[in-house]
């Protein structure tokens, strides 16, 4: 063997024997190879459960003669409302849990029955709703009502699983996943997404509206079989004992302890608030996309094929963006894509008034607010305090919580009154985006003062100087 051949195999041992660590977890290629694949196989089985609830949901709402104002208030508000309540607890719960199943999986693997059981009875829910109507007979507040009341409460169940789940989804990627790959980690994770919404979109999205019953049933089946898989193959390392907590704390106490620890710094404040109205951006032109489709003449089957579209570049550009995530860190690369967003929405507000001019804009609209999701996924495990990653997720999570509670119903109002301009919610969709990027500017201004992405340390204490 030649001197430069046994250099190159000694590489190329070197590079089999390098490890990666996640805390006390320890990972060899291979290792975290299996790692990957078992997240992922979960983030599928997820993410076909989130691209096919919503549109389905929307259209059975349709159907039951629900308003826009209606139609806000039950995909939108509620789920935050339930969030912003239900999500900082279990995140809180999470944190300080041990166990020896560790401290994300119990509470995926008690939440994701429920949601998938959820979801096959949502399917049902104008059948039960017009068996309440007739078993209450001459009391009954009438078909459409019992129709509505059916499906508000089975929603409301499959929302509190789905939030307990998403609450310590991202804790077990953060717990489990080495800092130096998050980014490539999160630019497959969005890969695996996006392969779920064009399986979704292409092939079943034209039959959701005679055949919801049968997508809510098999896509729940796949939900519960896979997510849970997940749960039995991916292992939580050791941590250490979790903060004490004084026998007989009161829960008043345990609150401020909760909002001067998150919302204490200014930093948080403008970080919190910037990624949230960057996310609230999509919002408008998500809730109400199947509408606006069906406003312009276009049918549901080219609807969902612009969506698989739209995924399938998005799909082509998710690694690379997140590999860019790695080098030039997320908060830069989220000013730029909410910036980019916000732009092209207020043009697209002006033009897309046919079917052709919405498909355009809607394509990008997908491309656009995905790369902002891409680029963005790993935020928090970049900028968040390790140990109390959960918490500080979920006060995130309640910023933009109080803007899905208000958003929502406030823009079907609007269109309700409007005589269904569909044309805002690219209008709004702007406005929310350029005001985002304005609070992720200043906070990655501050972000720098604390070290920047060589330094950064992530500030816990109240007094931190950067309060003002």
């Amino acid at each position: 063997m030649s001197s430069l051949d046994s250099e190159s195999a000694t590489a190329r041992r070197r590079k089999d024997d390098k490890t990666w660590r996640a805390g006390t977890l320890v990972y060899s290629l291979g290792a975290l190879a299996g790692l990957f694949f078992w997240l992922l196989w979960g983030d599928f089985s997820w993410q076909l459960k989130e691209r096919a609830v919503l549109p389905v949901a929307q259209l059975m709402l349709r159907s039951m003669s629900a308003s826009d104002f209606i139609v806000g208030v039950l995909i939108g508000s509620f789920p935050a409302a339930i969030g912003m309540i239900l999500g900082p607890i279990i995140s809180v719960r999470s944190d300080r849990h041990r166990g020896r199943w560790g401290r994300r999986i119990p509470f995926l693997i008690i939440s994701t029955p429920v949601a998938a059981l959820s979801m096959a009875l949502l399917g049902m829910a104008p059948f039960l709703g017009r068996a309440l109507h007739e078993v209450l007979g001459a009391s009954s507040p009438g078909v459409i009502a019992a129709n509505l009341i059916v499906f508000s409460i089975i929603w409301a169940v499959f929302e509190i699983a789905s939030i307990v789940a998403n609450s310590v989804f991202g804790g077990l990627i953060n717990d489990t996943v080495p800092q130096e790959v998050m980014g490539r980690f999160f630019g497959l994770f969005r890969i695996v997404s996006l392969v779920a919404g064009i399986l979704f979109n292409y092939w079943i999205m034209g039959q959701a509206e005679s055949h919801y019953f049968e997508i809510m049933l098999i896509i729940g089946l796949v939900y519960g079989g896979g997510f849970v898989l997940m749960c039995l193959r991916v292992k939580e390392g050791d941590y250490p004992p979790p903060e004490t907590v004084a026998e007989g704390v009161h829960p008043v106490r345990e609150i401020k302890t909760y909002v001067r620890e998150c919302y204490g710094h200014a930093y948080y404040l403008w970080l919190f608030g910037g990624y949230s109205l960057a996310m609230l951006a999509s919002s408008p032109v998500n809730s109400f996309s199947v509408f606006y489709a069906k406003s312009v003449g276009m049918s549901m089957d080219t609807y969902g094929k612009c969506l698989a579209l739209t995924y399938a570049i998005s799909l082509i550009i998710s690694y690379p963006l997140g590999s860019l995530a790695d080098r030039f860190h997320p908060l830069r690369l989220g000013i730029v894509t909410t910036l980019l967003y916000a732009v092209a929405m207020l043009l697209s507000g002006l033009v897309a008034g046919s079917a052709n001019l919405f498909a355009v804009a809607f394509v990008l609209h997908g491309v656009l607010a995905g790369a902002f999701f891409t680029t963005t996924a790993s935020l928090g495990q970049r900028l968040f305090p390790r140990a109390k990653f959960a918490q500080f997720a979920s006060a995130m999570g309640i910023t933009t919580g109080v803007g899905y509670l208000v958003l929502p119903p406030l823009l079907g109002a609007t269109l309700d009154l409007s005589g269904h301009q569909y044309n805002l919610t690219f209008q709004f969709a702007g406005v929310l985006g350029l005001a985002g990027a304005v609070c992720l500017w200043v906070a990655h201004g501050k972000f720098m003062r604390l070290g920047g992405p060589k330094n950064y340390v992530a500030p816990e204490s109240a007094t931190s100087s950067l309060n003002s």
